[in-house]
């Protein structure tokens, strides 16, 4: 194995190739780049495909269905011997999972769903990171009015996510402690689209609004936006481990930020890609549980990741973990928060 990677950059195809190393080529098809949290699921996944000798290339899909099936056709061409697919639309991947079948290559759906018994799933728990998004606004704003802002309706995520956090609020909104007052897919997972929800939500409420559900940290920061322009500040939840949402947990205008550290997926990826690569079977990957929670109740091979909330009480774990700095962590931060004492 050689320890010097090639950089190399191929704009033609919009293709880029971190390594021109002996052993096995892997492919990346990454959905969108634009939440901050993929480049550190990137740099994860080329780390683990370098340490065992492996080349990586990829393909950002830039939010098009379309654009994606095209990358993976081209990633196939290249002559890759394993796929990692971030999915950007869970029905529209299909023909990308049929072509890699039919030239033998082993693809590892990452992170979002792709409900085929022929690819391995590798995320973090979703259905527990609704749950915990939720138990931690729940706790802050145990009655009132709640809205709900879910991600976009292709990834299969936002389900997943909705249903843990219905599993947290639904006795209460049985019993009409809670009520939903609004609820809204974001399409594309943007900030801008979950802050015109979240306005609308708002208008058409009067602004009684008591706790927001957000399915992940960019859009929480356009909920946070569109309460600070009505002037008001309640319990909101979000996930990633997004910068700027760690810093909105230390200032009090977000109450919980679910961290999926993005270099442990990354890692497991690349080290799943790689045996696959090597002719292992989906069903002799160390840690493989049976996963069968999607829309077509499909079992598959999968591994899922525990996730870890951050909120005021422990905010030191993601600085202590280097994941942030405490300058950034804790810039304008409330009192009592730990790790910005």
């Amino acid at each position: 194995m050689r320890n010097a990677i090639v950089l190399a950059v191929i704009a033609a195809t919009g293709f880029s190739s971190a390594a021109l190393a002996e052993g096995k080529k892997i492919g990346v098809s990454w959905g969108s780049f634009q939440e901050e949290r993929w480049k550190i699921d990137e740099a994860a996944v080329k780390a683990a495909l370098e340490a065992a000798g492996n080349e990586y290339v990829s393909a950002d899909a830039e939010s098009s269905s379309a654009k994606q099936l095209t990358d993976v056709e081209a990633l196939i061409a290249q002559g890759v011997d394993a796929l990692i697919i971030n999915a950007w639309d869970k029905d529209a991947i299909g023909p990308a999972i049929e072509a890699a079948a039919n030239e033998g290559i082993p693809v590892v759906g990452y992170d979002r769903l792709i409900e085929d018994d022929r690819t391995f799933y590798l995320t973090f728990d979703n259905v527990g990171v609704g749950r915990i998004i939720a138990e931690n606004v729940f706790a802050a704003a145990p009655t009132g009015n709640y809205a709900i802002i879910k991600g976009d309706p292709g990834d299969p995520n936002a389900g997943f996510l909705l249903q843990g956090m219905m599993s947290v609020i639904q006795a209460a909104v049985d019993s009409g402690d809670v009520k939903i007052v609004g609820e809204a897919f974001s399409d594309g997972w943007k900030p801008e689209n979950a802050q015109k929800n979240m306005e609308q939500i708002l208008t058409a409420n009067n602004n009684d609004v008591d706790a927001v559900l957000s399915q992940n940290d960019g859009m929480a920061g356009g909920v946070v936006a569109a309460l600070g322009a009505q002037g008001l500040t309640i319990p909101v939840g979000g996930q990633d481990g997004d910068h700027a949402a760690i810093n909105r947990v230390a200032r009090g205008t977000q109450t919980v930020s679910v961290w999926k550290d993005a270099r442990q997926l990354g890692k497991a990826a690349g080290e799943i890609a790689s045996a696959l690569a090597d002719g292992g079977a989906l069903d002799s990957i160390a840690g493989a549980t049976k996963f069968s929670g999607g829309e077509k109740g499909i079992e598959m091979n999968a591994i899922l990741l525990a996730p870890t909330p951050l909120t005021k009480e422990n905010l030191n774990v993601a600085i202590d973990a280097g994941h942030i700095t405490k300058e950034a962590a804790c810039e304008g931060a409330a009192a009592g928060v730990v790790g910005c004492e």
